[in-house]
This record gives C-alpha cells, structure tokens and sequence, in this order.
C-alpha cells in the first residue's frame, strides 16, 4: 500500500520505518522537498521510503498519518491542499500540545473541542480516526514492548475508515480485542486529554514505555 506520513519527527520516522519494513511505500512529507530530515530517514527505510513535500505526500497515500505537532497539523494540512487529501483515511496521532518556557505542556484545545475535531471540520471530506496518541511511538507499532494486553483507543465518524485504521493496527501487532473503538469523532478529546496524565506518568515512572489496560467488572445489575 502507499501511505503518506506528514511530519519528519520521531513518530514519523518510527510509523515510517516500521511500514516500509513491512512492505509498503511510504513517502514522508514536510514543507520543502529537500528536508535533511527526511532525507537521512529515506536512507535508514530503504527501497520503499521517499520524501517529498506535504501535498506530494498527501497525494501519494492511499491512506494517511498525521505525525506533525499538534501546533502545526492545521497549517501541514493546508500546505498538503484539499485536493490531495481527498476524502481519504487520515490517521490523527497529534496532540495539540503547548510548550511554554519552564512549565509541562498543557493542552492548546480541549474539553469542548479537539485537534482531530478541527481537523474534521476545516477538511469534512477528509475521514480523520483519531488514534495511537495515547503512548510512545515504540509502542504505536510494537504493542509487544509493554507485557501482556493493553489498549489502544479510536475515535472517528466513518465507520469503514476505522476498519481500515484497526487493519493497520493489526499489521503493527494489535490484537483485535485490545482496540477500543470509544465512537465519534468528539471522542478524540478525552483521548487527548489522557496526554497530560501521561506525561505526568512519564514523569514518576522515568519510562515512557508504558501504556493503559482498561478492566471491566461485570454490568450493574437493574
């Protein structure tokens, strides 16, 4: 399959590699088409990894990774241009994080709204499925290096759009019972507001490889 990854970052690069090493076309988009970032990427990917720019990149996936900085995705996504994103499959992994000077990261969207929402609304053709945004990039494409069963949320609209995001999950290792499908889009801003939680997790833990197990009790009784 061609897959489009906007964005030259660490989970870029690790969605990126892990794709191309099972066989797929990957082209990693950023805003010029000689990012040295994403050249240096091209080397470690092989055969199957190029670069090109964003609307390159959104014009070559069949489906599509948005790995750019939750701060940034409006403006990759403009750069990439309506006409290339279609009405395709786009898998949101950002989070729309603010970074201010000697304090956490806080949350630039939340509660009534979310980045993957805003995405949905400015492209509404597009099928956003917010997902993978919940851990580390090692994490998003081996679920093996946490032990035992954990769980990876989604969110979207379109129902075939994340049945086709749960076969990309499969590829990466997921195992069908460890999805959680948490509904519509608006379901993106719990899975978003779960980052700060995280970030504090990282924080006492010194490890960021870790992730959440849901466990369910039996229904109440009427």
């Amino acid at each position: 399959m061609k897959i489009g990854i906007l964005g030259t970052g660490v989970v870029g690069n690790t969605i990126g590699f892990r794709l191309a090493g099972l066989g797929h076309q990957i082209m990693m988009g950023s805003r010029n088409a000689n990012n040295e970032k994403a050249a240096l990427w091209v080397k470690t990917a092989g055969e199957n990894g190029s670069h090109g720019t964003f609307a390159e990149a959104a014009a070559f996936g069949e489906i599509l990774f948005n790995c750019t900085s939750g701060g940034g995705s409006l403006e990759a996504l403009n750069a990439a241009g309506k006409d290339n994103l279609g009405s395709k499959v786009l898998v949101d992994v950002a989070n729309p994080l603010a970074f201010t000077k000697d304090t956490p990261p806080s949350l630039s969207v939340c509660n009534t709204d979310s980045l993957a929402e805003q995405i949905q609304r400015a492209y509404p053709d597009l099928k956003v499925v917010k997902a993978l945004n919940t851990m580390n990039c090692y994490i998003m494409v081996n679920p093996a290096l946490v032990p035992g069963d954990h769980n990876v949320f989604i969110a979207g609209n379109d129902a075939e759009a994340k049945t086709k995001v749960k076969e990309v999950l499969d590829w990466f290792g997921w195992k069908a019972a460890n999805i959680i499908d948490v509904g519509g889009i608006t379901g993106a801003r719990g899975l978003e507001m779960i980052l700060p939680l995280w970030l504090s997790l990282w924080g006492a833990f010194q490890n960021p490889n870790f992730n959440f197990q849901l466990a369910k009790g039996p229904k109440p009784q009427q």
